[in-house]
């Protein structure tokens, strides 16, 4: 969607506060039908400090991203944004990991019981 690819821009180019991680991406968007209201979900690749930190600094840039976002994007209401922290691909890297300590140690076991020829 435009909305979701215009909000990673703005926030990745635009945005100077430090308290917002550089590895922050804009996961998926919700915007009412009527456009008024608009969900981001952020996901920041970082520890939960900077997770927290730099949803504080997109709440404080909120009012400068809707006017650029009604800049760049030509809707008839420019949706008021609410940023929502996303973990989902944290929890996923998460999983990931696990998975691969669980089959390292079944390929270890399997390595320990097998006689090698």
């Amino acid at each position: 969607m435009e909305v979701q690819r215009e909000l990673s821009e703005i926030i990745r180019t635009e945005i100077k506060d430090p308290r917002i991680h550089p590895m922050t991406t804009v996961v998926s968007v919700d915007v009412t039908p009527d456009l008024k209201y608009c969900k981001a979900y952020v996901s920041v690749l970082g520890d939960e400090e900077a997770a927290a930190a730099t949803i504080r600094g997109l709440k404080s840039a909120v009012g400068y991203v809707r006017r650029e976002l009604a800049r760049r994007v030509n809707l008839r209401n420019t949706p008021e944004i609410t940023f929502v922290l996303d973990q989902s691909i944290e929890y996923g890297v998460h999983m990931s990991h696990l998975i691969d300590e669980v089959t390292k140690d079944l390929k270890e076991e399997d390595g320990e019981d097998s006689p090698e020829e």
